[in-house]
């Protein structure tokens, strides 16, 4: 017979317990400036108006991510850094390649991160995402390597696009394209974070 404490302490319960309210909305955050950055240059047809859009809808997400939740995520802090050094230049010198090639380094950088860290003994998604998943070392190193993995799967995608495709193409693409393989991918380790997770010992 399963108890209430039992349930509670599951692995399958943690899980589900990462899907609230809470969560949706940093995701929403982290999704709003990109839908202003697609939204503007829909309707003006300028990625520099698009881009200083993006950047202001990007400060107003940390910002409110600062004063909702106490603290900005590290991933969405360095990618916000980032959009604005670029967007920046983008606007500044009026090239959009800077801005085109902010989604490559980002994901680059994420990814020689997470692999560096490895390579020290050092399981950095911990640091991230220990407060939400109790994984043993093992289940950590898997899922390091599996998003390094896709973090340069996604610059490699990022780069054909740009420059295979209209600016339009690319737009829609960081929107239509890498949020919902970044959500599925995402989804797809749920089987491997149960596999790997601690479970709390009964008293």
């Amino acid at each position: 017979m399963t108890t209430k404490r039992d349930e509670a302490s599951s692995p399958s319960t943690a899980i589900e317990a990462e899907v609230k309210p809470t969560q949706l909305l940093k995701m929403l955050m982290e999704i709003g400036p990109l839908v202003v950055f697609f939204v503007v240059n829909s309707m003006s047809k300028n990625i520099f108006y698009g881009t200083a859009a993006f950047m202001l809808a990007t400060v107003i997400s940390l910002v409110g991510s600062r004063a909702m939740f106490g603290r900005i995520p590290v991933m969405p802090l360095v990618s916000g850094v980032l959009i604005l050094l670029f967007g920046g230049l983008t606007v500044w010198l009026q090239d959009a390649v800077f801005i085109k090639l902010k989604p490559t380094i980002v994901n680059l950088m994420f990814a020689f991160a997470l692999l560096g860290g490895l390579a020290f003994g050092q399981l950095l998604l911990r640091h991230v995402f220990g407060e939400v998943f109790r994984l043993t070392d093992e289940g950590w190193r898997m899922l390091t390597i599996r998003w390094a993995v896709f973090f340069i799967i996604l610059a490699s995608l990022n780069e054909f696009v740009w420059r295979n495709f209209s600016e339009q193409a690319w737009i829609a693409f960081k929107l239509f394209g890498v949020m919902p393989l970044t959500v599925l991918f995402g989804v797809a380790q749920i089987g491997l974070i149960r596999r790997f997770t601690v479970t709390v010992p009964q008293e």
